[in-house]
This record gives structure tokens, sequence and C-alpha cells, in this order.
């Protein structure tokens, strides 16, 4: 499909692809799998060296200032690969949210870090409620003499256990609305009462935690942005997050949809490759309209953002809605095309299954967006 891309575009994917394919072939993911970092100090660097760190963050900060659909570009082909690592949770997500919502200060200590590869950090936003939206946030943050006291658990934090700091949204205070009182705090690791333990997940790749706050106590300084009014900063993190993960599922899609038409022309049954027959092809067919949709609302919903169209969100949703359901179905009918040998530990069409069903959930799954769909077309 030709969307348009730019020179520079056109030769961060062919970089990206050429990186990918000789540092992160399917060897290094199983083996990264089985490790609690799923990631390598010395591919992480590299992942620095390359400038992927801080793709989309201010030059002022370290970062190459470049846009969310460059970063769309990169993620396609992060997802190609199935890239293993806290790469979302410190780039799109904690990392982000210190480059949208803190303040001068907050940034110079932190994006410069993450952008160099010495520092990770992650986004804790999910509680047990599993919601999305700004009424899903219960953990409380209490004022005290100096500072905040942080109650609660967050749930299916990314790679927390990695993180050197956490961006924690807590609800500061009962508002008009459930999107007023919500704030934003960076809370350290290591601080007393902060409790990290890791969850089982069907994508072993990328490491989900539970995150418990028994009266954390953090310095007033560890505000980012302003009191009660840190939902905006995270809606449009998150929304950002979305377009990035809904690229990610598409080049994840792409991926099998490529191997399984190179193993439909291999593949003989009754005298013939099984491509030659009709059933095969349209199925192949049918995956190959549910990517190229995606990926058409994907790259809008990522202009919209970094143009910021009044039908920003609107696009968002539907991107992300159309992602989560390509990945799905793309990769399920994958399988069934290689047979037998598709659901076997050995190949390695279940590393992209497991990648898709990951992310058709996070962040809001199809179901979740289509409805954010509808609110958004009423008023």
């Amino acid at each position: 499909m030709d969307i348009g891309f730019t020179e520079e575009q056109e030769l961060l994917r062919d970089t990206a692809r050429k990186f990918l394919d000789s540092e992160c072939d399917t060897k290094f993911v199983r083996r990264m799998m089985a490790t609690e970092t799923a990631v390598t100090p010395e591919f992480w660097g590299k992942l620095a060296e390359n400038g992927w760190l801080g793709i989309t963050y201010p030059e002022a900060d370290g970062g190459s200032g470049l846009g969310l659909v460059d970063l769309v570009v990169l993620m396609e082909e992060i997802g190609r690969a199935v890239m293993p690592g806290p790469y979302p949770a410190t780039v799109l997500l904690g990392g982000a949210a210190i480059a949208a919502a803190g303040s001068p200060a907050q940034r110079r200590e932190w994006l410069p870090r993450i952008v160099a590869g010495e520092a990770r950090t992650t986004l804790a936003v999910t509680e047990p409620n599993a919601r999305w939206d700004a009424a899903g946030i219960t953990l409380t943050a209490r004022e005290t003499r100096g500072g905040f006291a942080l109650s609660g658990t967050k749930m299916f934090v990314p790679d927390a256990h990695l993180a050197d700091v956490l961006v924690v949204a807590a609800r500061s205070r009962d508002g008009s609305t459930m999107e007023d009182g919500v704030s934003l705090f960076l809370v350290p690791r290591d601080t007393a009462g902060l409790t990290i333990r890791r969850l089982p997940s069907v994508d072993e790749t990328r490491k989900l935690c539970e995150v418990t706050l028994d009266n954390v106590a953090v310095p007033a300084s560890s505000l980012l942005g302003e009191l009660h009014e840190g939902w905006q900063p995270l809606a449009r993190v998150t929304d950002r997050a979305a377009v990035a993960l809904s690229a990610e599922i598409c080049g994840t899609a792409q991926r099998v949809l490529d191997m399984t038409v190179d193993y439909a022309k291999l593949r003989v049954a009754f005298g013939k490759p099984i491509g030659t027959y009709q059933g095969v092809k349209h199925k192949c067919a049918d995956m190959l309209i549910e990517i190229e949709n995606a990926k058409s609302l994907t790259y809008y919903a990522a202009w919209a953002v970094d143009e910021a169209e009044p039908d920003a969100a609107l696009a968002v949703s539907m991107a992300k809605a159309a992602a989560s359901d390509a990945g799905r179905k793309v990769c399920a009918a994958g399988i069934q095309l290689h047979g037998g040998i598709g659901m076997t530990w050995d190949h390695d069409l279940q590393l992209y299954f497991k990648r898709a069903k990951a992310s058709e959930v996070a962040f809001g799954d199809a179901t979740w967006h289509r409805e954010r769909v509808a609110q958004l077309i009423s008023f």
C-alpha cells in the first residue's frame, strides 16, 4: 500500500529491518522469553545507539524530535520481528509521560538517561477493575506534610520489575468529573512500601507485573505536571501508545501473512501446492484485506495525532479496534493454513500469535474502542 512515505521514513524502515533481521531473529526472541528481563544490556545499548529510545522525544531533551508517523514506521518493523523487551514500557509509556507532563527539571533528570539506555521506566495505569478510562483510576494520593502518600494496586504494568522509576496514575481528589482529580507521580522502584510481583502472561517476550503501593511516601517534587490535572497528558500518552501498538500489530500480522503465503507455495497436497486451491487463496486474500485496512487507519491516526486534528481521538480508536481484530484473525488464519505444524511450539507462528493476543487487549480491545467511537460520534 502506498501511503506516501518520505525518504527519511523509508530509510528508517530499511535500516530497522536490516538491524532486526541481523540482531533479533526468532532464536534470539526465544532465548529472551526464558529470561526475567527479555532483553540483554548489549541489545538495549544497540537500540540506544540507533536512536530508537528517544525517537519522539524533543531534541532539547536528547531525543530525535520525530513525529508519531515516524514511530509508527519503526513499530511496524518491531512487530514484524516480535522484538522482546521493555521498549513499549520505557519509550511509549513511562518516558512519554515524563516528556508530556514533566517539568524541565524532571525531563532533564530522566529523558537523557532513557535516550542513552541508562534508565528504564514504565507507566502504571490499569487496576484490578481493568478499565482504561479515568473512572478506573482509584489508587489514592493523599497530601501529607511535604509530599504525598500513595495507596492501592496497579495491575498488568509492563516491565515494572525492570523500571528505575514508575509513573503512577493516582486519584488525588474526587472532582466534578472522573477526569478531574487524576494526578501523576514519579515513584522510584526502590521506594519503601512499593512491591512488584511478576505475573504470568501469554506473551513472555514482554513481562507484566502487579504493583502494590502501601502508604508509599513521595516528596512534592515527585508530582508530574499539575496536581489534579494529570488525565489530559495521560490520555495523550495512551492514545499515542495505542496507535504505536496498532502499527506493531500490523507488522506482526504482515509477517504471519508472508510466512503463510511462503508455506502455501511449498506445501503439497493431492499433487499440488496448497496455494493453488481456491479456499486457501481466499483465506490469504481475507488476511491481506484485514491488514491493509488496519494499516490505513493506523497511519491516518498517527497523522491526525501529529497534526492535532479534531478527529484524532476518533481515529485512534478506529485504528486500535481494526488492528486488534486484524491481529487476532490473521494470526489464527495463519495457524489454520499451516495445519498441524502451526500448532507446535517449534514453529515460530506461536510467537506472533501470542504477541497479537497480548497486544489485542492492551490500551483497550476492539470492543472498548468501538464503544469509545460511539461515544465520540454521539456528541
